[in-house]
């Protein structure tokens, strides 16, 4: 089976009139490439690659050749066409293209997601069986607690009650982009609406430096975190998660800000992480998501990944190392989840409940695709 076709959106919203910030940046509500692969055997996959910067350019280079070199490829080879994606980022096509490292990844995850799409529907089977099997049963968790312009602890208690309405039994605070005692108060109005019962994780977003990082932990401990994610500035932080573990008992996670799947096995090695929470839509795709999950195994170490539940769910339901995904259920944070696909998997008491529908088991809303997508190519 040959792949026929390429087309590609890009995904983008509105600016927000109060944005969404984590510690020290604002969040995009929607911001992400959507590729779909076409096929002489009747089949269509889609994939997608989420960034914090500027997509454009990575839509613009199947513009520019990246299309000739993915049409015409085995559709059901999704090793291959990765390595070949994934290859540009260090060969000489790619300066004479003027193809930018950071874009290649994103389109190399995108691609291979939609392929993975196209082998379950192939096979009969939905991805989380191809990739194990373990469970078609997801626990999920809402990312919550933003820096809101004018948002006082008032608004952020109606917040935790909207989220805990909807069923929710696991939530991740945003913090960091406080004093530490300013946020150790917003954890406490946090805990009020959740009780002591919830899973409640916490999320600094490599904003601390090191001595802050051991201070906040301390502080931190009265809450009973699950997990301290990335609580340490980005130019050392491997080290500095290695110190830091050495310091509290709270659990360390980390991946999201890496950009290959190189660096999360370095996170691994340094053995001062226990939850890897890499990014598919980032890196590396489901090509590299399976194996970084085994690899996460291998070091006793447990998987959730960052963002877009529906398709890291999968990666969760494959491996006995899956943990939790993550959700945005709140339609003014993320309207991608709430709106891009027709009847998704349903998430309900803080869980994902998988279908039996093969490959990733999404069917994408022309009318989401109408309101936020502009097709390139």
């Amino acid at each position: 089976m040959k792949i026929t076709d390429v087309e590609v959106h890009l995904l983008s919203g509105p600016p927000e009139e109060r944005p969404h910030w984590v510690s020290h940046y604002p969040v995009h509500q929607v911001n992400e490439l959507l590729v779909r692969l076409r096929t002489d055997g009747g089949l269509e996959g889609f994939g997608l690659g989420s960034s914090r910067a500027a997509i454009r350019g990575a839509a613009e280079m199947f513009c520019s050749g990246l299309k000739d070199l993915i049409v015409g490829e085995d559709a059901l080879s999704p090793e291959r066409l990765y390595e070949k994606v994934f290859g540009l980022t260090y060969q000489k096509l790619a300066f004479e293209k003027g193809w930018a490292r950071g874009a290649i990844l994103l389109a190399s995850a995108a691609v291979d997601i939609a392929m993975w799409d196209i082998l379950g529907q192939a096979s009969g089977q939905p991805l989380f069986r191809l990739f194990g099997g373990y469970r078609s049963e997801i626990p999920c968790y809402v990312t919550c607690a933003y820096y809101r312009e004018g948002k006082d602890l008032a608004e952020l208690r109606g917040e935790m009650q909207m989220l805990r309405a909807q069923g929710h039994k696991a939530f991740k605070a945003k913090i960091g982009g406080a004093p530490l005692r300013e946020d150790m108060e917003r954890l406490r109005a946090i805990r009020e609406v959740t009780g002591e019962e919830a899973l409640l994780m916490v999320d600094v977003n490599c904003a601390w430096d090191l001595p802050t990082a051991i201070e906040g932990a301390r502080l931190l401990e009265e809450f009973h975190p699950r997990w301290l994610e990335e609580p340490v500035r980005w130019m050392d932080d491997r080290r500095e998660l290695r110190l830091l573990a050495q310091k509290t008992t709270i659990p360390l996670s980390a991946g999201e800000s890496e950009i290959t799947p190189h660096g999360c096995r370095a996170l691994l090695e340094e053995g001062a992480i226990q939850v890897l929470q890499f990014d598919c839509t980032r890196m590396g795709g489901f090509t590299m998501g399976r194996k970084l999950a085994a690899l996460a195994e291998l070091h006793h170490v447990q998987v959730a990944p960052h963002h877009d539940c529906f398709l890291h769910a999968h990666i969760v339901g494959g491996s006995p190392a899956g943990l939790i995904a993550e959700s945005f259920t709140d339609p003014e944070r993320d309207p991608l989840q709430a709106e891009l696909f027709e009847d998704p998997p349903r998430i309900e008491g803080g869980v994902i409940y998988l279908k039996e529908t093969p490959g990733l088991g999404l069917k994408l809303s022309q009318k989401a695709l109408k309101k936020y997508g502009k097709r390139i190519a």
